[in-house]
């Protein structure tokens, strides 16, 4: 073989070396640009997609409605059921705490509260009445008077709007004082507490459970 054919075949792997990679750090630069596609676009608006309570209308085992909040683009929620399918995102709104004192604000401090809820300013309606006798400190109630169906406990309330009215304050007040307002959500459910094995991945959740 000669010097100059050596040197083409060796030049001719350096191409063909040199188009390899070219062609690999095409198809990773393609990849990182897909998954920027996938990337929540950066929005003026406040995300509260966390204070809601999400649900959907059928879901295979381990892709159900987490999929859809967990930020990563590869999941994915996969229905498993008839046409329609549906998401559903509620806001529930469990109690309400409130911070009142007689001692320091006398004819300031309510005596009746009523609270109303609804999905607008337009449709707000009575839920709860309560009445006080001189509170001091944190009062802390259930947004609901309606008992559940096992009454253990009461219906939530689902709203994107709640209104606390004060009706009345002790000794007939005018003014008002409330020192400090809570709205407090639903505690999550929290299923197989004692398992110390806990499954994430989508691929894992296929067998967190036996069916």
């Amino acid at each position: 073989m000669s010097a100059n054919q050596h040197a083409r075949e060796e030049g001719g792997s350096i191409v063909h070396t040199g188009s390899l990679l070219l062609a690999k750090l095409n198809i990773f630069l393609m990849r990182v640009v897909n998954l920027g596609h996938k990337r929540p676009p950066v929005l003026p608006w406040p995300d509260i997609s966390n204070r809601g309570r999400w649900s959907v209308s059928s879901y295979k085992f381990g892709f159900g409605a987490e999929c859809l909040r967990d930020g990563d683009p590869e999941t994915f929620w996969h229905s498993d059921g008839p046409q329609p399918h549906f998401i559903t995102v509620e806001f529930p709104r469990k109690k309400i705490s409130i911070l009142l004192s007689y001692p320091q604000d006398d004819s300031y401090t309510p005596a009746t509260l009523a609270v109303r809820a609804g999905t607008g300013l337009s449709d707000l309606q009575d839920v709860r009445v309560i009445s006080l006798e001189k509170p001091d400190g944190w009062i802390t109630f259930d947004v609901s008077a309606e008992p559940n169906e096992d009454n253990d406990g009461l219906v939530p309330v689902y709203a994107f709007v709640l209104q606390v009215i004060i009706l009345a304050n002790h000794m007939s007040g005018k003014d008002t004082h409330v020192r400090g307002l809570r709205i407090l959500g639903p505690l999550e459910d929290q299923a197989y507490d004692d398992d110390p094995f806990v499954f994430e991945s989508p691929s894992y959740k296929l067998y967190e459970t036996i069916r």
